[in-house]
């Protein structure tokens, strides 16, 4: 099958891809911190994720790319794999963001670089450099200081919300291994389309499904699942066809910087003076990190 996809290499472009997606993708802790207080994680999983499927689909259809969405045999196991990892990812992220301050959540999430260098060593033989580990080293340093002292309120959170950047760095190390042959309106479609149906056979299974919730849970749930995961990857995985991975990581590595006013002004909301600590600690290491690689091109 033909694809009608150029890629370009356009730095200014994809810088503004990825700022407008780190931004919009912010919103995920503002809109999914509310819609928790209504929804349980599981529930709020499904709702979030199937009008994410809803939206994309909307939008394949606008943009004239419903024939694209016969995907090359080669790239249908992956594609499941990408969602699959979605839905865990989802549940998990939820779950995590349900215990944790929206900002220091958002600081954790820092780890997800770390985490998909780390599997690039694992699986596929990468060396990490010195550097790389020093940077990794000083954000553990700044995890700690959040939560020395705080693990009995935080600590469930944080593993949760760890292993969620784990399922991110499966599903995006795939997103950019196949945004060339893939439009990314048809990735972010099976991404969020397999996930539904992954958490989908999640709640029924556990009996986890309560959507009996206030009117206002669905609508801000509803906006959210547009701005982030929809609009917000719409926009990434554009970044991809124009700018280096690691350039437009760079990006997305100063998302607490947005989230932390979003948070006060939306819900009122701030991490205590440690959680705030560590969590710069952290930033400092995620801009090292991102640093190392935009250096290594």
């Amino acid at each position: 099958m033909k694809s009608d996809i150029h890629i370009h290499r356009n730095p200014l472009k994809g810088f503004f891809y990825a700022l407008a997606g780190a931004v919009l993708l912010s919103t995920n802790y503002i809109t999914a911190k509310y819609g928790l207080k209504g929804f349980n994680p599981e529930t709020f999983s499904l709702v979030w994720t199937s009008a994410a499927a809803v939206y994309s689909f909307v939008i394949v259809l606008a943009t004239g790319h419903r024939r694209q969405l016969t995907l090359p045999p080669h790239t249908i196991n992956r594609i499941i794999l990408m969602g699959i990892a979605t839905g865990a990812g989802m549940i998990l992220s939820w779950s995590g963001l349900a215990l944790l301050d929206p900002t220091f959540s958002s600081f954790l999430w820092r780890f997800y670089p770390v985490i998909t260098i780390i599997l690039s060593a694992i699986v596929l033989g990468e060396r990490l450099t010195v550097k790389e580990l020093a940077s990794a080293s000083v954000m553990l340093l700044g995890g700690l200081i959040s939560v020395i002292g705080e693990w009995h309120i935080v600590g469930t959170g944080t593993v949760l919300t760890l292993l969620a950047c784990l399922a991110a760095s499966v599903q995006m190390l795939i997103a950019k291994m196949k945004v060339t042959e893939i439009h990314p309106n048809i990735l972010v479609f099976y991404r969020v389309g397999i996930a539904t149906l992954v958490i989908a056979l999640w709640v029924f299974i556990t009996g986890k499904a309560d959507f009996n919730v206030e009117t206002s849970y669905w609508l801000v749930t509803f906006l959210g699942a547009f701005l982030g995961p929809c609009a917000s990857f719409l926009m990434t995985f554009r970044a991809y066809r124009y700018w280096d991975l690691s350039r437009s990581t760079l990006v997305l590595t100063a998302q607490p910087l947005f989230v932390l006013p979003m948070a006060y002004l939306a819900l009122g909301e701030l991490p205590s003076e440690r959680e705030l600590t560590g969590g710069f600690v952290i930033l400092i290491g995620a801009f090292w990190l991102a640093w190392i690689h935009i250096s290594k091109k």
